[in-house]
């Protein structure tokens, strides 16, 4: 005997399962959305690096080697940073114009471009956006604060391994395959 308690709990049930259909709906939408981004900026970032291959290239854009090999005790490491100061001061987030250019050090000495970094110091940024974190195409920064073994005010910093892939993903700070074994202080880099 179908009963009014029935139908509703029928009704509950189907308003329940429309109601998870669409939000599974909107968070695949968002996902893919995220997913699209995330591919759009890996790929600005390649082509706009490419000629920094060379890093004499780098070198003659006003990047300068900035902070010897940054490792890590145990999870890999970032490499050599090349650091256009110019950019980091002008405190604009493009991803065709990287504040940073990362290598890493080659057993031939001459080193390999991994990625870029997009960097902004906190102070000024929060400043003139009211204390919203900086985002490029849909990636959040991560926040340094001062003292920081870099030796700068707290900042915030985007690294893209556009060159070589990292597979704890494309913008987290360290890579576990990339080594600074290679890298010496009296390298000519």
């Amino acid at each position: 005997m179908w009963t009014r308690r029935n139908t509703a709990i029928a009704m509950s049930l189907l308003v329940t399962g429309i109601l998870a259909a669409t939000s599974f709906a909107q968070h695949q939408g968002d996902r893919n959305s995220r997913h699209e981004r995330a591919g759009a900026l890996i790929k600005t970032v390649r082509e706009a690096t490419e000629r920094f291959k060379d890093v004499s290239v780098a070198e003659g854009e006003g990047y300068k080697l900035m902070f010897g090999c940054v490792t890590g005790p145990d999870a890999g490491a970032m490499g050599l940073h090349y650091v256009n100061m110019s950019l980091v001061g002008a405190g604009v987030l493009d991803p065709t114009r990287p504040q940073i250019v990362i290598y890493e050090p080659s057993a031939n000495g001459k080193p390999k471009l991994t990625g870029a970094d997009f960097l902004v110091l906190a102070e000024p940024w929060d400043k003139a956006h009211h204390g919203v974190p900086p985002e490029l195409m849909g990636q959040w920064f991560h926040y340094f604060e001062a003292p920081n073994r870099f030796g700068l005010p707290a900042f915030y910093t985007l690294h893209v391994w556009a060159w070589k892939e990292n597979p704890n993903g494309a913008f987290v700070n360290w890579h576990p395959n990339v080594s600074c074994k290679s890298y010496t202080p009296d390298t000519n880099y």
